[in-house]
């Protein structure tokens, strides 16, 4: 590796937890987790990625359960949700400007639409590759910490702007509508990919609005959301009787 990318990382990895020891198997690993597939090389994020997603889900439920351990399992499930959603991962790469480190292809430079995307998976495979450097998950919540408690405390106190789904349902059944209708259809087999689930919400008949996740869970989520937004720039749809 080259000098100033090792020093680079390095840099990186002690603004993560200055506890962690730089050694160069980590630095190997590290590089990996920032070199994009765009760029062509055959040692890229993939893998790592693959991997940080199991590691995220199982460090936030370990903070789950140790910072929140009378919340019952229904709005566990909902915070964890938040704890390891693309828009969290995002925001944490932003926090790091993991961008600046990232090896990517001509393609995926210029296309300033993907960048939320190119920062969560980022995020998600430097995840990845402490674990399988360090092997246990005690830098990961040093690193992640801080994080999840701001997200945690603003989940907790305005649920209702986190979970779309039973806002919209709650919006519905009060106006004497019903529930809402969601139409998920998976677009793709790709791990990974945003645009994997498509959803339509639709009440008695009308459609609100779409959306488009990783998985069908954050489609509708993303598509009941927006649904509320739409509503809350209108009056109340006319629906079919």
């Amino acid at each position: 590796m080259d000098p100033s990318r090792a020093a680079e990382l390095t840099g990186l990895i002690q603004r993560l937890d200055a506890e962690i020891p730089i050694e160069r198997s980590l630095l190997n690993l590290v590089d990996q987790a920032l070199t994009h597939v765009s760029s062509g090389r055959a040692c890229n994020l993939e893998r790592l990625e693959f991997l940080g997603d199991a590691v995220l889900r199982l460090a936030a439920t370990e903070f789950i359960d140790h910072h929140h351990a009378d919340l019952a399992v229904g709005p566990c499930s909902n915070l964890r949700a938040q704890l390891v959603s693309d828009r969290w991962l995002a925001d944490v790469g932003e926090a790091l400007a993991i961008e600046q480190h990232l090896l990517l292809g001509r393609h995926a430079q210029g296309d300033r639409s993907a960048q939320s995307r190119l920062r969560a998976d980022a995020t998600e495979a430097l995840i990845g590759a402490l674990y399988s450097a360090l092997g246990d998950l005690e830098a990961i919540h040093r690193w992640l910490t801080p994080h999840w408690c701001a997200t945690a405390r603003a989940v907790l106190g305005t649920p209702h702007q986190f979970n779309g789904k039973t806002a919209l349902q709650e919006w519905s059944q009060g106006q004497g509508l019903g529930l809402p209708n969601y139409a998920t259809e998976e677009c793709s087999r790709q791990h990974g990919d945003s645009e994997r689930f498509h959803c339509q919400v639709s009440i008695q008949g009308r459609d609100l609005a779409e959306a488009k996740g990783r998985s069908r869970k954050e489609a509708e989520q993303s598509a009941a959301a927006a649904a509320l937004q739409a509503l809350e720039g209108n009056s109340a749809p006319q629906t079919s009787q």
